[in-house]
């Protein structure tokens, strides 16, 4: 059984969960440790600041999983953009290598998409029965 949990702030109540994918540039394979470890603290430490939830991360040498919930009124772009752009400057900085191979650590793209607790079916299903009443 799937239980939703919802947060709020003062205006919106939201399960807004987000699974996002990005990688190094050139898909260089330079997330390897102590690399990893140092950016696995970085995200938690921005996404704690932004009030961002990582419930799941999975770094691998060459691109980011990330499981994110955040208010939709913050919205995922500029999480992602945050914790992109923050993880980026730190480790560019910690490990000098990083700033000889590549030009910056992230590519400009990345995937995202929103994980839901229930079915598109389901959601169909629920509105047909609201507009027949």
């Amino acid at each position: 059984m799937n239980l939703r949990t919802v947060q709020s702030n003062r205006n919106v109540v939201y399960d807004c969960k987000y699974h996002v994918v990005f990688c190094p540039k050139y898909r260089r394979k330079v997330l390897v440790s102590p690399v990893s470890d140092r950016l696995k603290e970085l995200f938690v430490e921005k996404a704690r600041e932004l009030e961002v939830t990582i419930s799941r991360m999975e770094i691998m040498p060459d691109h980011v999983h990330l499981f994110i919930q955040c208010d939709p009124q913050f919205g995922i772009h500029k999480a992602v953009k945050h914790l992109k752009g923050y993880t980026s400057r730190v480790l560019r900085q910690e490990f000098p290598h990083l700033k000889s191979r590549i030009p910056s650590l992230w590519t400009n793209s990345y995937f995202v998409a929103t994980v839901g607790t229930v079915t598109l079916e389901v959601i169909k299903q629920y509105m047909e029965t609201q507009t027949r009443r």
